[in-house]
């Protein structure tokens, strides 16, 4: 017999004893002396009655299912049932046997009391005793723990000081708590008591640093303190004391499971947005992808692989990836036959730049939903490859568009970029005219454009995405510094990679519905922008060291094409809320299919041929607020243009 089973064993056989002494305990309470006067059969004969009923009542709410060590409010809550019922029963067996003529009315109130107590309180005594003998037994082994002030107050924080309480194997003590809002402020949570609010951090540091304790060692957030806005300047005033900054995860991450509240992490780079979470509906993205074959292109990607591991959980027919890079499309592929194995899928090796090829996967493959992320994003390399750019992201956004018209695809979604906005360059000219194609798809008469919606979701960067400054620095500082930033002004929105593809499906999902008839797109929400040279100096204060004194930041010009700042709207284009957090439209000018169609097919000629001073001349007029110095062009939107626009949106 394993001891785990002797112990319930003995539980039961415990409060099994409890309940067979409450009955006459209670009446004893009630009468006093006077029970003498009862008539002892009635007193046995009621005991043993409610005795083998609580014992069956015990063990069907499960009261030795819980561990006495951890003994908690559910435990108690299972308790309240089980003796409930246990004296509810017993009063009416005796009301149809006796009538009750010789019980006092308040004794089984008094019993449910007492009982309650002898069950709750044994369990409450058996846990104190042995968090006595956990922390004598830490003092005998010398035990020496790390001092931690806690930002946030909440629940997180609960059960941590409450771990660090119960094992002798914990290394933190929680020497104070700093509270997000007032209302918690001169309380305390399990003896720990809450110091101040956030805004008096470095007031309450200087305080702790006279005290005898001294200063934490560690400041570690918790809860919503994970994305608060100031939580950047958090990282400065912790270095600022010699302090090391940390995290717990939050235990309503269920998309992640549940997390040991003891399992302090590191403050990662995407814990410094300071921005709060979108709120989802998971449950409507489900039912649009459950049962239904879906394409992704640029699958091996770092937007296409998150956009494959997210629908491959929503249950989907089929999954058909599309990537030109065979390693990429290898690694996505070989993740997904090991964590869905029975998940139908195909890998295809293809380039959206050959019409044939994405013809015939449509052909055979017949989705329902497609995903084209297939773009080349890389700002300087684009710039002077533009032909390369116009191939694969412009007209390769046509050839996947058309395709999907041609196989009556339900939904293809664009995943553009927030350089399209006034672009200053190649790369972004070149996927605003891959949006300005799904426009004026989507803004064709429906017995024209087919079944397929064409939903166009614009971002900016992802942190950790190939090719993107998280990466670039993390290689930096592991060769010693030094980092290297462009311009000291340089600023860009940043989302992480998971939150930007949570989001382009919600948006596939709305798209559903209409809303971005008139060719409006989804922009979303990045928050506020970020000064790279900022993003560098806690890079390097996360690793431990000082910026300037351990790695130096190098700023070394602004590269071809590059703009100090991102927009995610243009002037004329004024955002409007959707009923999803995170998500807002746009309404930038379309161009009319016949003419976009036809300035495409030049602009196919110009790229194949490498015929560049071509190609930037096209794209010029097309994208009006993209000038090369070079080229000297009429745009296509001048008063004698052949262009049909909305005008009601501003430039493309």
């Amino acid at each position: 017999m394993s001891r785990l089973l002797q112990r319930s064993h003995i539980a039961f056989v415990h409060d099994v004893m409890m309940a067979a002494i409450s009955f006459p305990a209670a009446l004893y309470l009630r009468v006093g002396d006077g029970v003498v006067f009862y008539d002892p059969q009635n007193i046995l004969f009621s005991a043993s009655i409610f005795t083998v009923i609580s014992a069956i009542s015990f063990w069907f709410f499960g009261l030795y299912r819980g561990i006495w060590r951890y003994a908690s409010l559910n435990d108690l809550t299972r308790i309240a049932k089980a003796v409930t019922v246990g004296v509810g029963v017993l009063f009416l067996i005796l009301f149809f046997t006796t009538r009750l003529d010789w019980l006092p009315r308040s004794t089984p109130i008094i019993q449910w009391f007492l009982l309650m107590a002898l069950l709750g309180g044994s369990r409450l005594i058996y846990r104190v005793a042995k968090d006595k003998i956990t922390a004598r037994a830490m003092v005998r082994q010398g035990t020496q723990r790390v001092p931690v002030l806690l930002i946030g107050a909440g629940d997180e924080a609960e059960a941590f000081i409450r771990e660090t309480r119960r094992s002798a194997d914990t290394p933190f003590d929680v020497v104070g708590i700093v509270a997000l809002t007032e209302g918690r402020v001169g309380r305390n949570m399990h003896g720990v008591d809450v110091l101040a609010t956030i805004d008096k951090l470095e007031e309450t540091l200087n305080k702790l640093e006279k005290n005898k304790r001294g200063l934490p060692r560690r400041m570690v957030l918790t809860g919503d303190a994970l994305r608060h806005e100031d939580i950047t300047k958090w990282v400065e005033i912790a270095d600022h004391h010699g302090m090391t900054l940390a995290r717990l995860p939050k235990l309503g991450d269920l998309r992640e499971g549940l997390s040991d509240p003891l399992q302090i992490r590191p403050v990662a780079i995407e814990d410094l947005l300071g921005r709060p979470q979108a709120r989802l509906d998971r449950d409507k993205v489900r039912q649009m992808i459950v049962g239904r074959r879906v394409l992704i292109t640029g699958a091996g990607g770092s937007i296409g692989s998150e956009l494959v591991r997210q629908i491959s959980a929503y249950g989907p027919a089929s999954l058909t990836l599309v990537d030109a890079g065979e390693y990429n499309l290898y690694a996505i592929d070989m993740e997904m036959a090991e964590k869905h194995p029975d998940l139908p899928r195909d890998s295809v090796l293809g380039d959206v730049r050959d019409r044939t090829r994405i013809d015939q996967v449509f052909a055979k493959q017949q989705p329902e939903i497609v995903f084209h992320a297939a773009a080349y994003k890389h700002v300087p390399l684009v710039e002077h490859n533009p032909n390369e750019a116009i191939l694969t992201n412009t007209l390769g956004t046509r050839n996947v568009a058309e395709a999907c018209r041609t196989a009556g695809v339900g939904t293809m979604v664009l995943i553009s970029t927030d350089k399209a906005v006034n672009p200053a360059n190649v790369m972004g000219a070149s996927k605003r005219l891959a949006e300005c194609y799904c426009q004026a798809l989507e803004t064709l008469p429906d017995d024209e454009r087919g079944p397929t919606r064409f939903v166009t979701v614009r971002f900016g960067n992802v942190l950790g995405s190939t090719g993107s400054v998280v990466p670039l620095f993390r290689r930096q500082l592991e060769a010693g510094g030094p980092l290297t930033v462009t311009h000291e002004g340089i600023t860009r929105y940043f989302m992480t990679i998971a939150e930007a593809v949570e989001l382009v499906l919600q948006a596939a999902e709305l798209g559903n519905h209409g809303v971005t008839d008139g060719g409006k797109i989804f922009v979303l929400d990045m928050g506020r922008p970020v000064k790279i040279i900022d993003l560098a100096r806690q890079m390097i204060l996360l690793s431990g060291l000082r910026p300037g004194k351990d790695v130096d930041i190098k700023v070394t010009g602004l590269r071809p094409g590059e703009k100090l700042y991102e927009e995610l709207f243009h002037d004329a284009e004024p955002p409007e809320p959707t009923e999803t957090d995170g998500l807002m439209l746009a309404a930038p000018r379309v161009v009319d299919y016949a003419l976009i169609k036809q300035v495409f097919a030049e602009l196919g000629e110009s790229a194949q041929s490498r015929d560049t001073h071509k190609t930037l001349e096209l794209i010029s007029r097309l994208v009006p607020e993209f000038q090369p110095p070079e080229i000297g062009v009429k745009s296509f939107f001048a008063d004698d243009a052949p262009a049909k626009i909305d005008q009601a949106a501003g430039g493309l």
